[in-house]
């Protein structure tokens, strides 16, 4: 069965080592690379999934990567397609631990141009999904209104769904357009989501257990609680996630003067290389928990920082695929209500809207307001925006392009 399914899984080893700029700009990518140069995917579907994932709290580029993976083989495939995506980022990132214990620098002056280069992409995607995305007056007014939302409160936890959801009650106001289908759908059975609960139950006990009777080398056990939880309670993506865990893991543990064996602290400087350095790896942004999860086992010794790379890669991706495999099914039977269906079209618009307020709010924070332009930021972001709209020049060449002219300018 895997081999007729070799180029598919090509593409996806070559869009893991190619996809910058985060999960907004991974779906631009996806569009071109999954729909437009091999149809493994409909622009239809493609955008159904990542409207799907976007309700779901974790790693929306990732769920919606396993989704296309799900769709041409069923589950075998997409935990294969899964792993091929998230394990060169993570590979890179739990590697970032070794070279920083050994005492080798970063040059951060070579990323200065990664985040005008990140909105470049992010612009792209813009341009290739609205068409699809906003099409009559009502996803005009939930695109522009989410826009103006997610720019005046970026980075809230709870933004995201909130507006999915009012986007998707917002297109259910007419009938006229979906109409309900005659067809009944099937009876949905939810016992898949237990899974999900219980691991996230039984991580939290045993957390506690190792905290209140002090068991020895009980530091992976909260390793796996912290990050498991993060996974499966952050909504917004990566941009949502590292705040998260900058705040936990390195600025909660400085204000405490307990000295707890089994906490996980990380350093904050070295929080700010990896927060730093992920935006320049292709991937996952998640994949951040493979750099946290070493650093704060390598003070146990070089396999222990291992197997805390291992743990965080785990705890942060398996949320995101029990969600996504587990409820897809659910949402593939709820779909036949035309209320449901009728809600993608609202959920499109606000994914454009909170696409344009990233774009926006990067390239205030890279360029500078309007009366204090940055002029070589900007040239980057409009260059990259061209470059993959009007040339075939792969991605890691643009990238790579960036992080020269930071290191030589």
């Amino acid at each position: 069965m895997f081999l007729r399914h070799i180029p598919f899984l090509r593409a996806v080893a070559w869009h893991s080592l190619t996809a910058f700029g985060g999960p907004q700009a991974h779906l631009g990518l996806m569009l071109r690379r999954f729909v437009r140069n091999r149809p493994y995917v409909s622009e239809e579907e493609l955008m159904e999934y990542n409207s799907f994932c976007q309700l779901l709290p974790g790693a929306s580029s990732t769920q919606t990567l396993t989704l296309i993976g799900y769709k041409r083989g069923g589950v075998p495939l997409a935990v294969l397609t899964l792993l091929i995506w998230i394990l060169p980022a993570c590979f890179l990132m739990g590697g970032l631990t070794f070279l920083i214990g050994l005492g080798i620098g970063v040059e951060r002056s070579a990323f200065e141009f990664i985040a005008p280069m990140a909105a470049g992409f992010l612009g792209y995607a813009a341009v290739q999904l609205f068409p699809l995305a906003v099409k009559n007056t009502i996803t005009w007014i939930i695109f522009v209104i989410a826009c103006i939302i997610t720019y005046l409160f970026f980075g809230s936890p709870w933004m995201i769904p909130v507006l999915m959801v009012a986007g998707g009650i917002a297109t259910n106001f007419s009938n006229k357009r979906i109409p309900q289908q005659l067809d009944k759908p099937k009876t949905i059975r939810w016992w898949n989501f237990w899974l999900f609960g219980i691991i996230f139950l039984l991580a939290g006990f045993f957390s506690e257990m190792a905290r209140k009777q002090d068991w020895p080398d009980r530091k992976p056990i909260n390793l796996f609680e912290n990050t498991y939880r993060m996974g499966s309670l952050v909504f917004g993506g990566g941009q949502v996630l590292l705040p998260l865990m900058y705040e936990q893991w390195s600025v909660r543990p400085s204000k405490v003067k307990e000295n707890n064996p089994g906490a996980i602290r990380v350093d904050q400087k070295d929080m700010y290389v990896g927060m730093g350095v992920v935006r320049a790896v292709p991937g996952p942004v998640f994949s951040i928990a493979a750099f946290t999860g070493g650093m704060a086992m390598k003070s146990e010794g070089p396999w222990w920082q291992l197997l805390g790379c291992v743990i965080g890669m785990v705890a942060i991706f398996l949320p995101s695929a029990l969600l996504v495999l587990f409820f897809y099914p659910i949402w593939h039977n709820l779909k036949k209500y035309a209320v449901i269906y009728r809600s993608i079209e609202g959920i499109n618009a606000v994914v454009m809207g909170v696409l344009l307020a990233s774009v926006l709010y990067i390239l205030v924070d890279v360029v500078g307001p309007v009366n204090a332009i940055s002029p070589a930021p900007l040239l980057v972001f409009i260059a990259t925006v061209g470059l993959l709209q009007y040339t075939k020049i792969p991605a890691p060449l643009i990238v790579g392009a960036c992080i020269l002219l930071g290191y030589f300018l």
